[in-house]
């Protein structure tokens, strides 16, 4: 097999490897991979998320998002809000449960990142971070396009776009400062 075509299988089962170490680092805090993901996420976003954002990070279906949320919602790890300007749309916070693990999740995180890198020339890493960072780019460059090409969205029942975008974020809360006033 040439360096292309073993690329993508080694690629896939590189980020597997690495989900299941930091799953493996987790679990003892009541976190499974969905969940500690979602978490990852939900503190990495500047604002709240809808879940339709939210299924989108993840890259799985929206009905399957609203289970896993519903679970993380029972166990205090997030709140789901109506949004201010569309009541239908909810977006999810961290809850004061996943906020006080947030450190604990990058702790551990950083540890398994240094443990798999610390043996590779900071030279080779720049360059294969440069080569993934290429690659994705090429990616989201083409489902881009693809976006571009497919017919205008329209809301479905839940006022979410149907291309799994909703509201932007600005919008709801800027609605939400002005009912505050």
């Amino acid at each position: 097999m040439s360096d292309g075509e073993t690329f993508g299988p080694l690629l896939h089962g590189t980020a597997r490897a690495w989900r299941q170490k930091l799953d493996q680092r987790l679990k003892p805090m009541g976190l499974s991979q969905a969940k500690w993901r979602t978490l990852l996420h939900l503190s990495l976003a500047p604002d709240a998320l809808t879940q339709a954002e939210i299924a989108a990070r993840l890259g799985v279906e929206e009905p399957s998002v609203v289970t896993l949320l519903h679970r993380l919602e029972i166990e205090g790890w997030i709140t789901r809000e109506s949004s201010p300007v569309d009541r239908r749309c909810k977006m999810v916070l961290l809850g004061r449960r996943a906020q006080r693990v947030i450190a604990q999740i990058n702790a551990a995180a950083d540890d398994l990142r240094h443990e798999l890198l610390a043996d590779i020339p900071a030279s080779e890493l720049r360059t294969c971070v440069k080569v993934l960072a290429h690659i994705s780019g090429k990616a989201e460059k083409r489902d881009k396009l693809r976006r571009n090409e497919m017919p205008p969205s329209y809301p479905d029942g839940n006022g979410q776009k149907r291309d799994g975008h909703s509201i932007t974020k600005k919008k709801a809360f800027r609605g939400a400062s002005r009912r505050s006033q």
